[in-house]
């Protein structure tokens, strides 16, 4: 059947976007090296709602230990300095009226295990949005069946196929856990 195939690719699609999500977190997690992605998990509550900061503010790295936050709005000043002080990112803004300086800390072996915790949630919760998407797809499956659209020979192959996609793509998720691992605790 046509429309299953579409689903299949469908499933996919939505499992990229997780291990997308994971590479956009996992580069929020930088080791002792400056970085403008640092700050893209965080997200600001300003206006009633909340904002990642590069929506709030131009973010630059002026120096290989250093970010430059420029805040366009004096009134987000304090609502920036403060998401960034509760993010698990160890960072201690310095403000100057709407400039934060941000000196990125060398790692000490605490904060290398804390980075590896916060590596290992982010990899674990990822791991649960795909498997989400899975039983996602066994469901619309389940549901085909039993209103015979498919028979059960074809919903045990497409099953097959769906835990096939996603047992790769927790591979794939374990590697680039693998691969941050490896990168905090060499720098």
């Amino acid at each position: 059947m046509a429309n299953q195939g579409h689903d299949l690719k469908q499933l996919e699609k939505r499992m990229r976007g997780v291990v997308d999500s994971l590479k956009r977190d996992f580069g929020g997690l930088r080791t002792g090296r400056a970085s403008a992605t640092m700050l893209d998990p965080i997200t600001v509550d300003v206006y009633g709602q909340k904002m990642p900061i590069n929506q709030l503010a131009n973010v630059s790295v002026p120096e290989p230990r250093m970010i430059t936050v420029q805040v366009w709005d004096k009134s987000s000043v304090s609502a920036v300095d403060k998401a960034i002080r509760d993010s698990s990112l160890g960072l201690n803004p310095i403000v100057d009226g709407t400039l934060l300086r941000l000196p990125v800390p060398q790692l000490t072996s605490e904060r290398r295990q804390e980075l590896v915790k916060v590596a290992h949630k982010y990899a674990e919760n990822s791991k649960v949005a795909v498997r989400n998407v899975r039983r996602d797809g066994n469901d619309v499956l389940k549901k085909l069946e039993k209103d015979s659209e498919i028979g059960k020979d074809e919903a045990k192959k497409f099953t097959g196929d769906i835990q096939e996609l996603t047992d790769a793509v927790i591979k794939e998720i374990d590697d680039l856990l693998a691969q941050k691992d490896k990168e905090i605790n060499t720098v």
